[in-house]
């Protein structure tokens, strides 16, 4: 049986935001990695993802971060009914050097099962779909979580 996922967020950290604001760009890719993961791991069978209301989704918008927050992952993944919460990380350190996140926890065990990074080069569509692409296949499809 599929398990359920409560996917909590994709955040961006941008290491230079003072003088690199966030573009317009970047934001629609945060937007375009949490489809492709979604959609991938859904065509899988293995998973399938729970509705988040609204209510929840500005909850967990307003803070404290996910990943940051003593085990509030936990806590939404539950009240959500997921047996497992998960969150991506897009870290941009310049235009060149970026990583991509992905986390899971287990709700009933509160343990991480699955945390993976990749290393990707280059700020564009290409490079964060391949990144978050890479991770999916070669990592979470791999073996159960």
């Amino acid at each position: 049986q599929a398990k359920s996922i409560a996917f909590l967020n994709v955040q961006f950290l941008n290491d230079h935001e003072g003088q690199e604001p966030t573009t317009d760009a970047e934001r629609a890719r945060l937007a375009s990695i949490e489809e492709l993961f979604k959609s991938k791991l859904e065509a899988s069978g293995r998973y399938k993802f729970v509705q988040i209301p609204a209510d929840t989704k500005a909850k967990i918008a307003a803070g404290p971060g996910i990943g940051h927050c003593g085990g509030c992952e936990i806590d939404y993944g539950k009240q959500l009914g997921g047996d497992l919460a998960a969150w991506v990380v897009v870290q941009k350190v310049s235009n060149l050097i970026l990583n991509i996140n992905v986390y899971m926890a287990d709700v009933a065990t509160t343990k991480m099962v699955f945390v993976q990074s990749a290393d990707i080069r280059g700020n564009t569509d290409e490079s964060w779909t391949r990144g978050i692409a890479y991770i999916v296949k070669n990592h979470m499809l791999t073996a159960p979580l």
